[in-house]
């Protein structure tokens, strides 16, 4: 379709296996006599991707995943092993620190360099040269050679220069990881300037912030295939999930032991419903039903309390039974549990940790704690943790402000 600006297909990228020097020249010999490279492992496998005119698109996953290597063989820098990959438009990429950068001239003559290597004519190009040194702000640096720059000096005349072309498709990598929050901030703004125009975006990043404040999709590359492709806001809860449960300690058998020995213990925890170690989704303003059972090595009566965490650890809420005076129902022989549910959950899109603690029956001594985790879905640009409720109200005009 004419506006597919990439299309790829079965995309793939393999290298040889080379990792000590009799591996270099076994593979450089298998080649000059059999045209075989022999070994291989595959980087990035199976990539099938279209990206429309005017769409913004991020690439996530861990360090490794086969990212970078997709944004060469977009670019151009790489060729591919398998499949094809076919882009229509100019492309403005910011890849490397440093790439398409000469180290020994200066930054005002490595802007005419790569102008020129776009190109844009002398006359344009000294028309946009004030534009393009005032966006990147190095100061008399312009004049220095660009050895001497310090990286995020580096993407600052890099991300100018683009900046100045309004290439049809930007390819960024990593680019606003570096520098300043004020130039960050200058970089950002531009970006959603350049998506309203009708740009398109593919944008390699960490923050989920970013992401979702400039992409509308995403695609999670997980050890070189794609593992999840859709909307930013689905691809990157489930990706934070992921996370979630990669760095949750594992209960040893000698843990279980242990617990078995303590006054207070869980005996388990359900969300909404469910027993399962996987994340429960809801969307913002659903109910949240948390039912947990505790054993009473003594048969005394425990108190239990349950809080909400960010998935960074940054605490919520939380609240327990003595605070509300609500008793734990006994529901056999030294064996208690307890039900608390959650009215239009304010939480904003994001993954959440349900934390349950048994307690003595003073609310004094923690025994015991069990997580559980929570994605909250939705479409969301708001800040911070939850939903507040509000309204803005009109101004009449003249009135006084207090």
């Amino acid at each position: 379709m004419t506006d597919v600006l990439v299309q790829a297909r079965g995309l793939g990228k393999a290298y040889p296996k080379v990792h000590r020097t009799s591996d270099r020249m076994r593979a450089l010999g298998r080649l000059l006599f059999t045209g075989k490279d022999g070994d291989r492992v595959a980087v990035l496998r199976d990539v099938k991707l279209d990206i429309r005119r005017g769409e913004s698109l991020a690439l996530i996953g861990e360090n490794g995943a086969g990212k970078s290597t997709l944004l060469k063989l977009i670019t151009g820098v790489l060729t591919p092993s398998t499949g094809t990959v076919e882009v229509k438009g100019e492309i403005g990429a910011l890849l490397e620190l440093g790439a398409g950068f000469h180290p020994e001239y200066s930054g005002r003559d490595n802007i005419a360099m790569s102008a020129a290597l776009h190109g844009l004519s002398g006359e344009e190009l000294q028309r946009r040269m004030p534009e393009i040194i005032a966006f990147a702000d190095i100061g008399h640096y312009i004049d220095e050679p660009v050895k001497h720059y310090s990286s995020g000096m580096v993407v600052r005349l890099g991300f100018a220069v683009v900046a100045a072309l309004k290439p049809d498709l930007l390819v960024t990598d990593e680019v606003l990881a570096v520098g300043d929050e004020s130039f960050q901030k200058k970089c950002v703004q531009w970006m959603k300037e350049y998506l309203a125009a009708g740009g398109t975006l593919i944008l390699v990043s960490h923050s989920m912030y970013h992401v979702q404040k400039l992409c509308r999709h995403a695609c999670w590359l997980r050890d070189g295939a794609i593992e999840m492709y859709g909307d930013v806001f689905d691809v990157t809860q489930a990706y934070l999930a992921y996370h979630e449960r990669k760095c949750a300690p594992v209960e040893s058998a000698s843990d279980r032991a242990a617990k078995g020995t303590l006054e207070f213990s869980i005996l388990e925890v359900s969300l909404n419903g469910s027993l399962s170690d996987q994340p429960v989704s809801i969307e913002i303003g659903d109910t949240l039903v948390v039912r947990a059972s505790v054993q009473s090595r003594e048969g005394r009566e425990p108190c239990l309390a349950i809080g909400i965490v960010r998935a960074d650890g940054t605490p919520v809420y939380g609240v327990g039974t003595d605070m509300d005076g609500y008793t734990p129902q006994q529901m056999g022989a030294n064996q208690f549990a307890c039900e608390i549910e959650f009215n239009s959950v304010a939480l904003l899109p994001g993954s959440y940790t349900v934390r349950v603690h048994p307690m003595d029956s003073e609310g004094v001594r923690v025994f015991d704690t069990v997580e559980r985790g929570v994605i909250v879905r939705g479409a969301s640009r708001e800040f911070g943790m939850v939903r507040l409720a509000h309204q803005w109200n009109p101004i009449v005009t003249g009135a006084p402000l207090t």
